[in-house]
């Protein structure tokens, strides 16, 4: 097990998956399936090994997710050594997964976004939260877009690519003393600003509200102000939402602010992933058709609907109304009228 699984994220998914997805497998393999399942011969590989070897990483505390991740790994590996004709069935499609608990969500209402978007009057980069809130951009399709990825005139907005988390490697010549390249004085970076979407249906064209457009207008000339500012200092990369020197946007420096933006409007904690499902839940409330927000939030097809359009309390109480002005609004025929 131990050869395979080191050939497979090697040599197999290292050519052909994203980054980030081969550190996700990465981790997988060489933390958890390797140590927890190295021993056993691929062709003697059960399902209840598998069984027995998630239940060990829930009783030494690892996450319902990590225990997750790890069956996908494995799962997607043997699947390729059935298909090259090492095995002839794959235990992990028959093992039961490890149960992710279902975490209740409750987007924003319409009055706490006010709120949260009245928090961003003055502050860098404010138009990012109406992208997020508006649009239901993810953190790194917004972080990801360039000035030219927006039409002001035709009003509209095509997402192309999504920002990555920087990564770092020792740039020094002689050991510095920083455990992590990123702390390095000299660093070099090593992972690219952004890639490209990860399916056809997560780049689309986007049309823009007028209030958006007058918030881009605005902030292009805020921009146009530290760009003079900082004068060669200017790094130039066309950044929608930039730094005061014109860099692309640290996905962790965005998330603080998401987080400072929460405390300043008075609302209650959330996920930065949480103005997606408020976004899409908006979408619910004003009726847009289903295939329509199937092509404004970027998804491959329209199942993710269920999981990211809520039934809140404005929704439920919109669908009341709506059946007691059917059943009771309408005048009543007298039966005796048909006679």
């Amino acid at each position: 097990m131990n050869t395979w699984l080191t050939h497979w994220v090697e040599n197999i998914a290292a050519p052909a998956v994203r980054e980030n997805t081969l550190a996700g497998y990465r981790v997988a393999v060489y933390r958890h399936l390797i140590p927890g399942l190295g021993a056993h011969g691929i062709e003697r590989l059960e399902p209840e090994h598998l069984e027995r070897f998630y239940r060990r990483m829930q009783e030494t505390r690892s996450a319902p997710a990590t225990a997750q991740q790890a069956h996908r790994t494995i799962r997607t590996a043997l699947s390729e050594a059935v298909r090259r004709g090492h095995l002839t069935k794959n235990p992990a499609t028959l093992a039961k997964a490890p149960r992710l608990p279902e975490s209740e969500i409750e987007p924003y209402t319409v009055a706490e976004v006010r709120r949260l978007m009245a928090a961003t009057h003055g502050r860098r980069n404010s138009a990012r939260w109406a992208v997020a809130l508006a649009l239901g951009l993810r953190q790194g399709e917004a972080l990801g877009l360039r000035c030219s990825d927006i039409d002001l005139d035709a009003g509209t907005l095509i997402v192309r690519r999504g920002r990555q988390r920087p990564r770092w490697e020792h740039g020094c010549r002689s050991p510095c003393g920083r455990k992590h390249g990123g702390h390095c004085q000299d660093r070099r970076q090593i992972r690219a600003d952004t890639a490209d979407t990860k399916s056809r249906a997560g780049r689309r064209s986007i049309g823009l509200l007028d209030e958006l457009v007058a918030l881009f207008r605005k902030h292009r000339d805020e921009q146009d102000q530290e760009r003079a500012t900082a004068a060669q200092l200017w790094e130039g990369g066309d950044w929608l939402f930039a730094t005061p020197a014109g860099g692309p946007v640290n996905p962790r420096t965005d998330y603080d602010e998401w987080k400072r933006l929460l405390k300043l409007a008075g609302l209650r904690d959330g996920r930065l992933h949480d103005a997606r499902h408020t976004a899409a839940t908006v979408l619910l409330i004003l009726g847009v058709a289903e295939r329509a927000v199937t092509g404004i939030m970027g998804w491959s097809n329209s199942a993710m609907t269920v999981r990211y359009q809520h039934l809140t309390t404005q929704v439920r109480r919109d669908i009341a109304q709506r059946v007691g002005g059917l059943l009771w609004d309408s005048p009543t025929e007298d039966p005796r009228s048909r006679s």
